[in-house]
């Protein structure tokens, strides 16, 4: 379980939540649901981001085997307006810009499951607000400056502050499998062919 240790400390802007200085303990880990959020997406969801992809930190495939894609700065208003930093899942779609050419297969540039870190990212001390966006496909190549399209449907959880890489890993891995499992209900599913999205 990695060697993450400490009490979880609630944060005064989120009453009765864990914040982003807290360090998760195995109590934690071990009484996460495995779904979140109603059956239906509730408000403030769906919502929706957009923008070309940015080189971000580069640190998603390296250190944590999670390539990530990020929006940039002027695309993340929807999300600042209306949400708290945190994990949160939904589905991403990446597509060329009209009239170029694309090294994206057809399954590339379908809509896709994801899931999204938004805020400062504790661990690696971000100095920015970022959206990181991390699909849930095996692109074959990058898609830097294409277009991409994220409806945001839940909240999974507050960004925590980790001790050490592997908890961080292991956490991750575990939000991929309750983002699927959450987009798996009917509520859900028929975002992938919300009229947002190039279908």
């Amino acid at each position: 379980m990695g060697d993450a240790a400490g009490e979880i400390i609630a944060s005064p802007s989120m009453p009765g939540s864990i914040g982003p200085d807290a360090i998760p303990d195995e109590s934690f880990r071990t009484t996460r649901p495995d779904i979140v959020g109603p059956d239906v997406p509730d408000v403030p969801f769906p919502i929706k981001l957009s923008g070309p992809v940015q080189h971000g930190f580069g640190r998603g495939s390296k250190d944590l085997g999670c390539p990530t894609a990020n929006l940039p700065d002027d695309s993340l208003p929807p999300m600042i307006n209306a949400a708290k930093t945190g994990v949160y899942y939904g589905y991403a779609q990446v597509t060329p810009s009209e009239g170029t050419s694309s090294s994206l297969s057809d399954q590339d540039v379908c809509v896709l499951p994801m899931v999204m870190s938004f805020g400062w990212n504790p661990f690696y001390k971000n100095e920015r607000m970022t959206a990181e966006i991390h699909i849930m496909h095996e692109f074959k190549t990058d898609f830097y400056g294409y277009n991409m399209k994220a409806l945001v449907l839940g909240y999974i959880r507050p960004e925590l502050h980790y001790t050490s890489r592997e908890a961080l890993i292991e956490d991750i891995e575990f939000d991929k499998k309750v983002a699927l499992k959450s987009m798996a209900r009917p509520g859900y599913e028929k975002y992938m062919s919300d009229p947002f999205f190039t279908v």
